[in-house]
């Protein structure tokens, strides 16, 4: 072998013993980095429990929290009480003894909720209220939620744009403050006007077939209306139903309060004559964000309003009405 052949051999076996000793310094280098950031990035635990998950409003504002705490590196879950809050109470404890940090509460009784806020506040666990306020809001780090008087004013101002006077039926739910406030927001509008007088007022509960049940029984009663106001649009579209079963829908104005796929399709056919939209999605982004701003040790807003916008039949065509905003 030549004497120059040897020399760029041997050349060649120290570049790859070289290169060897720094590829595997290298890999355990980004191993020991690999340690210490799954040391700073361990997932933490966030919970969710909303009124009920017979309403897909919550789907809707659930997957926008997941997407944001998934997206972290961290775990969402959540529990559905299904209307009962000693039920909901519990659901919370037990989150709480699961590990949560923070809890993305929509309370089902504004005020019987407060046992598991005192349980949250003693573990430590940072509470965002979503959607509708609690009583004791000293509880909870952050309010979440739509301009609920403000979406009650819309459907009070557009009804008066249609109707110069009306017999009007409120289907409510006396537990739940965004309703409470929906319907103040809209009584407060016709308020002082003896042209618009409200006839009846029915709890709904927020859902389709309580409210229908609440509706087949003013039904009975024989009282002339012609204007609807639903707390939601849940609600609204119960009434819908009562009407039909009833056929008593001929010349009823019906309002809800959401933007939901399923109100602006029956919006779509005639049945119905507006909603104020409000934005599940932007709630649970806004929320999910507020909650790693004071996690990271930020000044977070007490009170976050986000503002409702009237959907009718002639600005329909500027919203997807098989889809939420």
């Amino acid at each position: 072998m030549a004497e120059g052949t040897f020399v760029q051999e041997e050349e060649m076996r120290k570049y790859w013993l070289i290169f060897g000793l720094l590829l595997l310094t290298g890999m355990l280098s980004g191993c020991e980095q690999a340690e210490v950031q799954g040391e700073d990035h361990s997932p933490r635990l966030f919970g969710a429990t909303y009124m009920t998950r017979n309403n897909p409003y919550f789907d809707v504002l659930h997957e926008a929290l997941e997407e944001t705490v998934e997206g972290n590196g961290d775990i969402l879950i959540s529990r559905d009480p299904c209307q009962d809050q000693e039920k909901q109470n519990a659901q919370i404890l037990e989150m709480i003894e699961e590990g949560i940090e923070v809890l993305f509460l929509n309370p089902v009784d504004w005020e019987k909720v407060r046992p598991a806020l005192e349980a949250c506040r003693k573990a430590g666990v940072v509470v965002i209220n979503i959607d509708t306020v609690v009583k004791d809001t000293d509880y909870v780090v952050s309010i979440v939620e739509t301009d609920n008087y403000l979406a009650g004013v819309l459907c009070a101002q557009e009804m008066m744009k249609q109707v110069d006077s009306a017999k009007i039926v409120i289907i409510g739910n006396p537990i739940q403050t965004s309703i409470v406030n929906r319907v103040q927001g809209f009584l407060d509008t016709i308020e002082g006007n003896d042209d618009y007088q409200v006839v009846y007022t029915g709890v709904g509960a927020g859902e389709f077939e309580v409210s229908a049940e609440t509706m087949a029984d003013f039904l009975k009663k024989r009282i002339d209306f012609n204007v609807v106001l639903g707390g939601n649009d849940p609600s609204a579209l119960g009434v819908l139903a009562a009407l039909q079963q009833y056929r008593r829908e001929e010349g009823v104005l019906i309002y809800g309060i959401d933007g939901s796929p399923d109100f602006k399709g029956m919006l779509k056919l005639g049945y119905v004559s507006g909603t104020s939209a409000q934005s599940p999605k932007t709630i649970g982004e806004v929320a999910a964000e507020t909650a790693y701003d004071y996690l990271n040790g930020q000044t977070v807003e007490a009170y976050i309003s986000i503002e409702p916008y009237m959907i009718t039949r002639e600005n329909l065509a500027d919203y997807e009405v098989n889809s939420w905003q």
